[in-house]
């Protein structure tokens, strides 16, 4: 299984076409059509391989660096306009080779058929013929991201919120899955901070403040990993990091080496203008029952942009702190 056999195409002429045929648009589609939909597209320009009845994968042959995700079916529909999986924005916008692994419903990528998938390529040398290997992944796909990294040595990972394993012997206390028991965790592939050793360097980004997945991105120590923190993200930093409009650049740096924690938190403080991540820090200021702080947040985002929620909130702190500019003059409210 050679996915690169056949695929020598005039690279100039060949993003033209992946182009074309990645803009269509299958938000409307039911699950079923969806997926046939999806190993369409990537036979038209790569290949689509079935993994058993939970898993697929699909391959777009453009460049020298791979972008691999794992991706799951309801998440790519959930999360993308045109229900694409999110590597597909790799080839169209940045030109690279996509390998993506998706699975319907959360399974961990716990299955044989992909363990021998993943050994095929290592047999083959799929990885060698590649200069840059990045494997990206969220929650479940995450944990994925960081086990079968092992097949590319000297490739970066980028998982957000990983498990580290599910195994009972080491995280019983994430009762999140707890049918997830009985797969194993232990066999090949298994337990991911071990199979980050032979990466080039790995990127574990999480909120601190939520404790499961603090205690997960703890166990993976290796000085090949580096902990990215973003207190108050809550548990969509995905989702939370592609409304910033940051996901991509992340990535793209990424893919070119050039991804550090500096230039990590320099694009993370978009995060100052996020509704969202705001709202959140308010919320956990007045749960700890910090007013002057919720007041000085509140004044801050309402000098910066017109924010009707905080604005509201800021009066009532005004009032309750008996300050006497309750109009909040300078305000753009």
């Amino acid at each position: 299984m050679n996915l690169k056999t056949g695929m020598g195409v005039d690279m100039e002429t060949g993003m033209e076409e992946a182009t074309e045929i990645l803009d269509r648009d299958l938000s409307d589609l039911a699950p079923k059509d969806w997926a046939t939909a999806i190993a369409e597209m990537a036979e038209e320009h790569g290949m689509f391989q079935p993994l058993g009845p939970r898993h697929f994968a699909t391959f777009i042959d453009q460049s020298n660096t791979l972008f691999v995700s794992f991706e799951s079916m309801g998440g790519i529909r959930a999360l993308s306009p045109k229900a694409h999986p999110l590597g597909f924005s790799a080839v169209k916008d940045l030109g690279w080779s996509h390998l993506c692994v998706m699975c319907d419903g959360d399974t961990w990528f716990r299955d044989e058929e992909v363990y021998g998938f993943f050994d095929q390529l290592i047999d083959d040398g799929f990885f060698d013929e590649f200069d840059n290997v990045v494997f990206y992944g969220a929650g479940p796909c995450a944990y994925a991201a960081a086990a079968f990294s092992v097949a590319a040595p000297d490739a970066t990972v980028l998982a957000i919120q990983p498990q580290a394993t599910l195994d009972p012997s080491v995280a019983r206390w994430d009762d999140r899955f707890v049918e997830m028991r009985r797969v194993s965790f232990t066999d090949r592939y298994g337990y991911a901070p071990e199979m980050l050793e032979a990466a080039e360097k790995a990127f574990v980004i999480y909120d601190p403040n939520v404790q499961l997945d603090s205690m997960h991105a703890t166990l993976f120590r290796a000085p090949n990993t580096e902990l990215l923190e973003l207190p108050y993200m809550g548990q969509g930093i995905q989702n939370r990091l592609m409304e910033m409009e940051i996901l991509d650049d992340v990535i793209d740096l990424a893919g070119n080496g050039k991804l550090t924690r500096a230039a990590f938190y320099k694009m993370a403080r978009a995060r100052r203008d996020h509704r969202g991540y705001l709202r959140g820090l308010l919320y956990v200021l007045d749960q700890a029952d910090r007013p002057q702080m919720a007041h000085w947040l509140c004044r801050n985002v309402c000098n910066r942009f017109s924010a009707p929620h905080f604005r509201k909130r800021l009066e009532k702190l005004e009032e309750d702190l008996g300050l006497s500019d309750a109009a909040g003059n300078g305000t753009n409210g």
